[in-house]
């Protein structure tokens, strides 16, 4: 969806790829065991549909932490760093995330000319990936109340089961995270704590995909299919 501001926030689903089963269709994953070949077919075509150059688009390596990257330019190859977030003060740079599952949070502050993209797990609400995305947008000159928050699509609230124990974990930190399934057993709604950080950082949700990725057949899921696809969302400031 393009914002009147210049701002750009794109989701996929599972549809239009190349990619077989079980990553069918539209994998945009690299490592989950893919032909790289499709991958990168679905890449291209995914961009040339956004209307980018799918060179220009940043991609992370996510291992469910709070680490931020500040990029002017794509990854070289084999040199895709360790981190779940990134931020960027070039216009036209798109950054992209990796979800089949997770929150994908995607910000930007037209205004200022900073995007950035988040990949929020249960570890990484945990651990605070979103303040970090945030702060750091903030040393680049952004500013709270500009910035455009979309939340992406994700497990609900209803569908996360989790031990007592992990719920309990997390809701002592994020307390908006504590959730119950429709079963009445312990569950997490991460996409929930996401937008609660945002809002404590003064930060207004913009946008929140209706989406449950485990109950939607249009999404890949990795608790409904464990050796899946990954799904991507997008965000990039007009030049």
């Amino acid at each position: 969806m393009a914002h009147a501001s210049g701002a750009h926030f794109a989701f996929t689903d599972r549809w239009g790829g190349v990619s077989a089963a079980p990553y069918a269709e539209l994998n945009l994953g690299g490592a989950v065991g893919d032909d790289p070949g499709a991958v990168r077919a679905n890449r291209a075509r995914t961009a040339a549909m956004l209307g980018l150059d799918p060179a220009s688009v940043v991609w992370m390596n996510q291992v469910h932490g709070k680490d931020v990257a500040v990029v002017d330019e794509p990854w070289h190859t084999g040199g895709i760093p360790a981190v779940d977030a990134v931020v960027t003060a070039r216009r036209g740079l798109a950054l992209a995330v990796l979800t089949a599952d997770c929150t994908p949070l995607l910000l930007a502050d037209p205004v200022a000319g900073i995007a950035g993209a988040a990949h929020a797990g249960r570890p990484g609400l945990l651990a605070g990936v979103v303040p970090a995305v945030v702060e750091e947008m903030l040393r680049l000159g952004a500013e709270p109340d500009r910035i455009l928050a979309h939340i992406g699509p994700s497990v609900c609230g209803l569908c996360y089961e989790v031990p007592e124990a992990m719920r309990e974990e997390v809701a002592a930190a994020v307390p908006e995270a504590r959730s119950t399934t429709r079963q009445g057993t312990p569950a997490l709604d991460v996409a929930g704590g996401v937008a609660a950080q945002l809002g404590r950082m003064g930060v207004t949700v913009s946008g929140r995909s209706g989406v449950c990725t485990l109950e939607s057949a249009d999404h890949f899921s990795y608790r409904r299919e464990h050796t899946t696809g990954r799904l991507a969302s997008y965000v990039w400031l007009d030049g």
